[in-house]
């Protein structure tokens, strides 16, 4: 799977830490849903920094669509907001 991190550039990502992430993920909405600004800044930093960590990234060249498109780490809250499916931002 091609993610990409808004500002940053694309990694490549087994499918196999989806499940990882969508742990991180599911948190998110949480803190989302409950408004807490400080949690959510700390699990959208701990969800990129898993994904930078568990991605392979590609050259800046590379023109691979994304099938994952994820929030920059300064993101505010109303922006990540925006970018949510009913499943958070990871499906599934």
């Amino acid at each position: 799977m091609i993610v990409r991190i808004m500002g940053e550039g694309q990694v490549r990502l087994a499918d196999g830490h989806l499940t990882e992430l969508d742990k991180l993920d599911d948190e998110l909405l949480r803190e989302m849903e409950n408004g807490d600004g400080p949690g959510f800044r700390a699990t959208l930093a701990a969800l990129l920094s898993k994904v930078r960590e568990l991605g392979e990234p590609l050259p800046d060249d590379s023109l691979e669509p994304s099938e994952l498109i994820l929030p920059s780490p300064d993101a505010t809250l109303e922006e990540v907001r925006e970018l949510l499916s009913d499943d958070g931002l990871i499906p599934g």
